[in-house]
């Protein structure tokens, strides 16, 4: 078990470990193994990148809405609306970054490291509004376009683009295993994207008089909007309701540990995410009377490092007894198991050497 970050406490005796009196093996709970992972946004994260993103593009934003104005162009203003919701996610990347930097203390046993997930909820939401505000604009133009001053657009377009590729270059200084950085990244991409179609449009108004392209640009960039918010969304929502990461298969994971001889059994299997890039794992795991329970659990925490990234783990391990090996979905105990109070009302699939249901 790797040194612990922290300063020593009553918890740290090793006896803690063992699993204190009571228990009816001395190698119940494996530690955290493999605490030497980064925890989320990292306390000593770049903030100097991020705050002169958040300068550039601050300034460059309350530029671009006086001219989108004067210009009569949405596409600008609607530019000028996407690159608030940038500057809004970098301000709320800041944020977070100093929360989750503060120790666990109290009742927040894992700190304040999911205020960068609030954050980017809330940024995506943020889009996810814009854009059907900007969207019903857009529409309402494409049928009556007003005057637009195509040379305007097009040479505040191109401004915006250049001032995107340096905030880009900015940003990727910076953490980006943050949620919240990673988001404020992708926004100042699409931002990018956007101005680039918006310049496009001011050169058509400009070289044809065709006004509704200004509308057809907002559209474009209403679709960035829509596709950036809602991935911030999911990505965050999956880590408030305890989902597994995208990339880990939970069944699959059984599967793989109870494939681990002496391993006969694993159940009450649950992988989640702290904050992003912070993964956790737990499970109870059964061996077989003759199995060596501390190797058992060194070599799975091992396994589950080296083959699917997983560091943060807390594995109880025990020997398999003829009472344990009845252990099945809540509902599904049996025999003299059923006064048992052990695993009363088992998590998710039992998995078991051999084929089984998940």
């Amino acid at each position: 078990m790797s040194a612990h970050d922290h300063a020593p406490h009553e918890y740290d005796d090793p006896a803690h470990d063992r699993g204190g009196p009571g228990r009816e093996h001395g190698h119940d709970h494996g530690g955290h193994g493999g605490h030497g992972h980064s925890h989320g946004v990292a306390a000593d994260a770049d903030r100097r990148w991020l705050g002169l993103a958040l300068g550039l593009i601050a300034g460059f934003m309350a530029i671009e809405v006086v001219i989108g104005v004067v210009a009569q162009s949405l596409a600008l203003i609607s530019d000028a609306a996407h690159m608030l919701t940038d500057a809004v996610s970098i301000v709320l990347a800041l944020i977070a970054m100093r929360l989750a930097a503060r120790p666990a203390r109290g009742g927040f046993t894992y700190g304040l490291k999911r205020a960068e997930i609030l954050s980017a909820q809330a940024n995506g939401l943020t889009l996810l509004l814009l854009a059907a505000w900007l969207a019903y604009e857009a529409v309402r133009r494409l049928f009556d376009p007003p005057p637009v001053e195509g040379g305007l657009v097009l040479v505040t377009a191109l401004a915006g683009i250049a001032v995107n590729i340096v905030a880009a270059w900015f940003i990727s200084k910076a953490n980006r295993t943050s949620l919240a950085v990673e988001g404020a990244y992708q926004h100042v991409l699409n931002d990018l994207f956007a101005f680039i179609g918006t310049a496009v449009a001011g050169l058509i108004v400009l070289t044809t008089g065709f006004r509704q392209a200004d509308s057809i640009a907002t559209l474009v960039v209403v679709a960035l909007m829509v596709k950036a918010g809602y991935g911030l969304v999911r990505d965050s929502g999956r880590i408030f309701l305890e989902a597994a990461p995208a990339h880990v298969d939970p069944d699959a994971v059984g599967d793989r540990l109870v494939g681990h001889p002496p391993v006969t059994e694993v159940h009450d299997l649950h992988i989640w995410t702290i904050t992003s890039g912070q993964a956790a794992l737990s499970a109870h795991v059964l061996v077989a009377p003759e199995g060596d329970c501390h190797a058992v659990r060194r070599n799975l925490e091992s396994l589950l490092a080296k083959e699917y990234g997983i560091t943060h783990t807390t594995l109880q391990v025990d020997h398999a007894q003829d009472a344990l090996l009845t252990v099945g979905r809540a509902g599904e105990i049996t025999g003299s198991h059923a006064a048992d109070p052990h695993c009363a009302d088992a998590h998710g699939p039992v998995h078991r050497q051999g084929p089984h249901d998940h």
